[in-house]
């Protein structure tokens, strides 16, 4: 029997183990681990991650939630195709990959969520929004920010909706990295990650 790629129980897969391309973001090992302990997933959490990337999050979920329902949604075929073989790669078939554009498509994904990831997309005020409107009673949305317009955004629509017990963290990460002969610690992209809870 083979060994599996990621065989621990703990998150936190390095980024260098997941398949890539060009230009498709990643979310660093360690912001993924603080939206992950941000969402506060359940074993039979059903998530939502809106903007799915490269798959890093809905890999990790999958593993922590091998009896939840983790949609995982992406605009874009080879994308998403991506993620199933990073799905395949880490032994998640319960991940399900849905191809298709937010906020229009949010209508046809299967089971109503009691967790949303949002990590990008626009208009990502329409999108948070609409997923809004889908996530069950006392669920959690978490959304990301690279940027001060979209950390607006994104506060705004926050306030809008009356998210309640908001929290807004901005880490600053850095890594020790080998350059030729020397090594040095280098920053990772800072990354806004705003959460919170629907009570009614």
């Amino acid at each position: 029997m083979s060994v599996p790629l990621w065989p621990y129980v703990t998150p936190g897969i390095p980024d260098e183990l997941f398949e890539r391309l060009p230009g498709i973001p990643l979310s660093k090992r360690e912001v993924r681990l603080m939206i992950i302990s941000q969402l506060r997933l359940e074993k039979t959490s059903v998530f939502w991650d809106i903007g799915a990337g490269t798959g890093t999050i809905p890999v990790e979920t999958g593993l922590l939630c091998p009896e939840g329902k983790i949609i995982a949604l992406e605009r874009d075929e080879e994308v998403a195709n991506l993620i199933r073989r990073n799905c395949d790669r880490f032994g998640v078939p319960h991940v399900e990959v849905v191809e298709g554009s937010a906020p229009d498509c949010l209508q046809t994904l299967p089971y109503r969520p009691d967790r949303v990831c949002v990590e990008g997309g626009r208009p990502i005020e329409q999108i948070l929004q609409k997923a809004w409107t889908y996530l069950r009673p006392n669920g959690r949305i978490v959304a990301t920010a690279s940027n001060l317009k979209d950390l607006y955004a994104i506060s705004q629509t926050f306030s809008e909706l009356h998210v309640r017990h908001v929290e807004v963290v901005q880490p600053a990460v850095n890594r020790l990295e080998s350059r030729g002969s020397h090594q040095a610690f280098a920053a990772i992209s800072p990354m806004f990650i705003l959460s919170g809870e629907k009570l009614d």
